[in-house]
């Protein structure tokens, strides 16, 4: 069996069309890495990047990118609604065929050795490849953003795992790490502010929030811990943001484990919680690439026992979670297997 390995990195850049381009041209121009898609949102500000390929060429083609990113993306002009540390924000390297954790774990380390001793740019480590729990957890390591960076290197709980703890005011840090498969997916709502998008990723996500007490301070316990509100649903971070080119909220959704907590039960429980606030949704959106076995999910669950053929699976699916609501859903494009 060939050994796949996918990386899909985060790059902080979704509407300057050149550099996008570029970002793609620095992977496609690496032997063996192939571009399965390349995801730009000007809401965001933010581009989306998978490729797959052998473990050597797709290290290479993460640094390539990389690089890339770190001569067109100046991180002092940046701004966009999605949370951010650097030019090159996370680059992920994700086991998909005789490759296992432990081995992205490697890729990861050597990634993130050569992008700190070239490049100066400090990284962290991540989910399996953590060197420390305070770390596993990628939102952790993005608390403060790339605003707060400069200050958070000075601290020594937060040295970089590779390169100097020095401020890169262009590319800012970059996170690297192995994970299983993530799918980043959103939920849209026929509403004019995000408040109504935050309150639901509250109320869903793991984390959940703060309890807070009758005056509304944040109740902690003996240990100075803050006391949370768990979430509705495991295995998911969400937050809540507003998409000026489609006049819509958003619940922006990260399932990191699609068998713990499915795209169709996110969805439904996205569905239940906006009606109990008296709004609607209004279709979903898949951001990157899904595994087959998600879609298929999906379709079976919709389809109330009925069997049906894999393509009418994906099929229901799309019609269902309306992921075709305010752009295409092609399947080809838009499923891992599809593309391999």
């Amino acid at each position: 069996m060939r050994q796949l390995v996918e990386c899909v990195p985060n790059f902080s850049e979704g509407r300057n069309k050149e550099t996008i381009d570029a970002l793609a041209e620095s992977i496609t121009h690496v032997p063996g890495a192939h571009l399965l898609s390349i995801e730009p949102d000007a809401d965001y500000n933010r581009t989306v990047v998978t490729f797959v390929g052998e473990p050597d060429a797709v290290v290479e083609a993460a640094f390539q990118a990389t690089r890339t990113a770190s001569e067109l993306i100046d991180m002092t002009q940046h701004k966009g609604e999605h949370p951010r540390i650097g030019a090159a924000d996370v680059v992920p390297f994700i086991p998909i065929s005789d490759v296992t954790m432990d081995d992205c774990v490697k890729l990861a380390e050597k990634f993130g050795e050569r992008v700190a001793r070239e490049l100066n740019i400090p990284i962290y480590l991540y989910e399996f490849a953590a060197r420390l729990p305070q770390r596993r957890n990628l939102s952790d390591i993005r608390t403060g953003e790339y605003e707060g960076l400069a200050e958070k290197l000075k601290d020594a709980a937060w040295k970089p795992d590779y390169g100097a703890p020095l401020f890169n005011a262009k590319s800012g840090a970059t996170v690297t790490g192995a994970r299983k498969i993530l799918i980043a997916y959103n939920v849209n709502l026929n509403t004019l502010t995000d408040r109504h998008a935050h309150e639901i990723a509250l109320r869903i996500r793991e984390s959940g929030r703060p309890r807070m007490d009758e005056r509304g301070n944040t109740m902690k316990n003996e240990q100075d811990e803050i006391i949370k509100i768990p979430g509705t649903l495991k295995a998911v971070k969400a937050m809540g943001v507003y998409l000026d080119r489609f006049k819509i909220s958003q619940v922006s959704i990260n399932l990191v484990d699609y068998e713990m907590t499915s795209m169709h039960k996110a969805y439904e429980e996205v569905k239940k919680q906006a009606h109990l606030l008296g709004i609607d949704v209004a279709g979903s959106e898949l951001v990157g690439l899904a595994p087959l076995d998600a879609i298929v999910q999906a379709g079976k669950f919709y389809s109330n026992g009925k069997e049906l053929s894999e393509s009418e699976y994906v099929s229901l699916a799309v019609k269902k979670l309306g992921l075709s609501r305010f752009e295409p859903f092609d399947p080809k494009k838009k499923i891992i297997e599809y593309q391999l």
